[in-house]
Parts: C-alpha cells; structure tokens; sequence
C-alpha cells in the first residue's frame, strides 16, 4: 500500500506483502531482548535501563519457513510528555500498520496500571495480540504468568526473552495470529539499501521524515535520539528505496560505551549493509573532524557516497564561501563524492537525492572492458612515466578490472609503484571514466623475472 504526501513523494509499507508484527509494552520489560530472541540474532540496543529504543525499528523475522516483519517500538506510557510522548506515539503508529500486536509484560512484576490502560486500547482496536508473559526464566514463576490473564487478552505465554525459555510457542502463536506470509525464498534484488549516516544532530532523522513524509524517526533537539537503525522503504523519482536512519557517530567506537557502544556497532554494521551512503554534514556550522571520520568509515567499508550538506536554509553567502574553502581543505580525500545541498526543514532541494544516489551507484558498478582500459593506461603511462625507484624506472605493462561494488583495478609492473603515482592513476582514472560517488580500490602486483634456463 503506497500512499503519497505533500510533496508527492510515496510512503511505502515495509516489505508490501510481508505480514507486520509491532512489538510494544511499557518500558523495560524486555522488548528488545525478546526481539533479538526472536531474530536469532543482537540487532536491537538492549541495556538495563529503561528507554534505550525510541522509534519503530523494523527487523525482518524467520520462524518455521515463514517471514514476516518486527517491529520494535519504544515504551508505551500514557499521560507522557516531552520525548516520552513522542516515542509513545512511535509505538501508537506501529500499531495502527501492524498485522498483529505482541504486548510485552513483565510476569515477575504483574500487570501494573500502565498495562491495563494498554490493554483497554489493544481491545478496542481490533488487531489479534499476543500476550508474552515475560521474564519466566524458570517452572516457578509461571504461576506470576496465569495471573496475566486479568487483562482480558488472552492466554498469557510465559517466557524468557533473556533464556530463550518458550520462545517456540511464542512463536508458534505469532504466526497464528499473522495473515498468511510468503515462505522464504532465495530470490535475491528489492530496494537499493541506503545508510543515513552522520555526527550526532545534524538532522538525519528530519530528512528521514521528510523523505518519507511521516514521523518515522523521533526527533528531539537533543543529540542522539536515535539509538537504533531505523529503516523505512520511500519511493523517491519513480524508485523505491530502502532508506536506514542510524545513530550519530560520535566517536569512535573504541572510545564509546554502554548504549552507545552497541549504536556505533549497529551503524557500522548498517553502512556495511548499505550499498550507498548519505552522509549528512551540518553545513552552517564548520566542517569538523568527526564528520571527516564518518566520511572515512564509508570510503574504508567500500560504499558509493553522496554528501548532502543540510540546514542549508541557515546558510548565507559569508558561511558558503567558508564552506567552500573548508570542502577542498578537509574533504580533499573525497573529491569524487556527489555533494548535494539540502534542507530537511524546509524540503529545499530534497528531490536531488535520489538523481544523485543513482549516479553514484552506476559508478558503483561501472566495469571498464580491459582493451579499453590498457589502450588509455599506454597512451597515460607513455607521456607520464613513473618515477624511478632505486634507481629503475618500474613499467606498468598492463591492467586489469578485477571487480566491482567498488570497482576495483589490479596493474601489473615490474617494480613498485609510489603511492604518488598511484594517486595520480586513479585521478587520470576518474578523469577519462567518471567513477563519481565512488572510492575505486587501485592495488600492484609486481611481476617477478623469471629465471633464465641453462
């Protein structure tokens, strides 16, 4: 189901066809844990305190050949304010496009008011739920299990998110209570796969939601709302694409610790799954070093890149010319990468994301075929030699494309190359077959002489 916004963008429903699980509850009764145990692996943020997830983070789920979509939501409490009401409202949202709802309650503790006054909605609503009695670790507590059932949901399902203890009936129940869904199949393709990726507060999340035309993404003005990638399918231009908001980067992940520790994970292991990267700069404040170091991640990881400079509504003709002149200073190393202007507030220039996306990913996957890339090295090498090392002039007697995504050139010399040299190949590279918006990876085998026969 596609629905178009104001700006005549489209919103579409993660996977279309694929039946939606939202997971809710108040806060810290075991969400996250539970949706890792249910994925069979640690994608979501867990910490032992309450409030780590804010927004709808949608995972995709395998269970008895069957797929369908999670949804892990922030803690449910009514009468909340500030961030609190607006990560409620994430999980209200998560509801409203789920297929089934599984409520999360904490069995040790009991049904507290904030659940009755979530289970009196989830009555109303209409949607089948699943009760998971929770953080029954052992044969003992499943008596605090039965007493769940006051809540008028259900059988209440006793379980360990933390042990794994009934996660298959769980399980079991969730599919029942799911409409039919596809089997699994080895059908590779969908959405190209984007990683919105940043320091802290340069306004990821905004441009997520504007692209999207909805709130996907809590957004707060305090840095590091978002803990948790956070993906959404927009169609931008005629092309559905699968957008991932993440977690600011803001430091490195040595130095990082509790939650942000396991976000930095999660944001590496999204640029890693990524094909192309959005990286956002504030552009009315000065470039700086961690922006430099976000860049740095996407090139070492070998995904095509667009820098797209945002809150350029705040930018007047002093701050350009800055700019400017801190782009070829500080962003010398990616001079190939697409930049693109734009404001997530106002929606200024938004609609060049997706040309540029494009571009870079067609350079991305750009194959040269070998004539004509050792017909333009002769006609490069001849009029500019390499320097001579150790006294010897290395020849580079022929090339090759050995890959893509990123594209990636073998030469095959005599000797070593400089890395000067190198830098000047790639640069005459780029110049010849474009290769914008994406690192190339340029390697020398040197070429040992054979022995001569007696």
């Amino acid at each position: 189901m596609s629905t178009p916004d104001a700006d005549g963008l489209v919103v579409t429903s993660p996977d279309a066809g694929v039946p939606v699980l939202a997971v809710i509850g108040r806060p810290n009764v075991g969400k996250s844990t539970l949706v890792n145990r249910i994925l069979g692996r640690r994608d979501a943020v867990v910490q032992d305190i309450p409030g780590v997830t804010r927004d709808r983070v949608a995972y995709d789920a395998l269970w008895s050949g069957r797929r369908f979509t999670v949804v892990d939501t922030g803690g449910w409490e009514p009468d909340a304010t500030g961030l609190a009401a607006r990560v409620a409202a994430q999980a209200e949202r998560a509801i409203a496009t789920a297929d089934a709802v599984l409520l999360v309650v904490d069995a040790s503790v009991g049904a507290t008011a904030t659940d009755d006054a979530v289970a009196r909605v989830l009555r109303r609503g209409g949607v089948p739920v699943v009760l998971a009695a929770n953080k029954v670790d052992d044969a003992r507590f499943e008596a605090d299990a039965s007493a769940l059932w006051s809540l008028g949901l259900g059988e209440p399902y006793p379980v360990s998110a933390l042990h794994g203890r009934g996660s298959g009936d769980l399980l079991d129940a969730v599919l029942q209570a799911l409409p039919d869904a596809p089997r699994e199949t080895d059908v590779e393709g969908g959405p190209r796969r984007v990683a919105l990726v940043g320091k802290p507060n340069v306004g990821k999340s905004s441009l997520l939601n504007r692209l999207s035309g909805d709130e996907r993404s809590v957004v707060d003005a305090v840095a590091g709302t978002t803990v948790d990638p956070v993906d959404s399918l927009v169609q931008l231009d005629g092309q559905v694409w699968r957008f991932v908001d993440t977690a600011g980067l803001r430091r490195r992940v040595r130095e990082a610790s509790g939650t942000e520790y396991y976000a930095s994970l999660r944001t590496a292991s999204a640029i890693d799954a990524a094909e192309v990267a959005i990286v956002l700069i504030d552009a009315s404040e000065p470039i700086s070093e961690q922006d430099q170091r976000v860049i740095a991640a996407v090139e070492e990881a070998g995904r095509a890149l667009v820098v797209a400079f945002n809150k350029w509504d705040l930018v007047d003709e002093d701050r350009r010319l800055r700019l400017e002149r801190e782009v070829e200073r500080d962003l010398l190393q990616v001079r190939w990468a697409t930049r693109v202007n734009v404001s997530a507030l106002t929606g200024r220039s938004v609609g060049r994301l997706a040309p540029a996306l494009r571009s870079a990913l067609e350079s991305w996957e750009q194959r040269i075929p070998t004539a004509a890339l050792n017909t333009w090295l002769t006609a490069v090498t001849a009029a500019t030699p390499p320097p001579s090392r150790a006294g010897r002039v290395p020849r580079v007697l022929f090339a090759t494309q050995a890959g893509v995504r990123p594209p990636r050139f073998v030469l095959f010399t005599t000797g070593q190359l400089e890395p000067a040299y190198r830098r000047f190949i790639e640069r005459r590279l780029r110049e010849e077959f474009g290769f914008a918006g994406t690192p190339l990876d340029i390697a020398v085998r040197v070429r040992e002489k054979r022995a001569r026969k007696k």
